[in-house]
């Protein structure tokens, strides 16, 4: 999918380096993620190995620098066989790049290859004042289905989880033309 100044497609070894710049400043800055360690680029590659079939990555890359933007992934929800059909979305832009509508562009692609796959319902754990995060969400068809409380820490305060979810099947998928 081509739309404006990036290019969303699967995600390919070579997008390795810039998944982890993207995601390590999120680690070491932000309380976007949870993670407390930065990925080296042998676990960036790894984690990139095992997003494939039906839990894979895409990511938006910028034509005229060739490198990515922004990425996302889906994850398995939960292990046991009964969450089979729902998955946990992640999705990242490059702090610069922030404002340019290339997390929703993600995202869209993101719950169409999740619905193209067959699950039913995708998760969002987003950190509660993420407000950018949920209300990119909000506008892609998420709902908030509840608030888990002090379940993380990160740079020495707790932290609360905001669970947003979207049914595939009552989603609008956008129109085109």
């Amino acid at each position: 999918m081509n739309r404006g100044k990036v290019v969303v497609r699967p995600a390919r070894p070579t997008d390795a380096e810039a998944i982890r710049t993207i995601y390590n400043h999120e680690v070491l800055s932000t309380t976007a993620t949870f993670d407390l360690v930065p990925r080296s680029l042998d676990d960036q590659r790894q984690w990139l190995g095992a997003r494939a079939g039906a839990f894979s990555a895409i990511v938006a890359e910028d034509p005229e620098l060739g490198e990515a933007v922004g990425f996302a992934a889906l994850s398995p929800y939960r292990e046991r066989a009964a969450y089979r059909t729902s998955v946990e979305d992640s999705v990242y832009v490059r702090r610069d790049r922030a404002g340019e509508g290339i997390g929703r562009l993600l995202l869209e692609e993101l719950l169409d290859v999740a619905a193209d796959s067959g699950f039913h319902a995708v998760f969002a754990r987003i950190e509660s004042s993420g407000a950018a995060s949920r209300a990119l969400h909000e506008r892609c068809g998420f709902r908030l289905v509840g608030i888990e409380r002090e379940v993380g820490r990160k740079f020495n305060r707790w932290l609360d989880v905001a669970l947003m979810q979207c049914l595939l099947h009552e989603r609008q998928r956008p129109t085109t033309g």
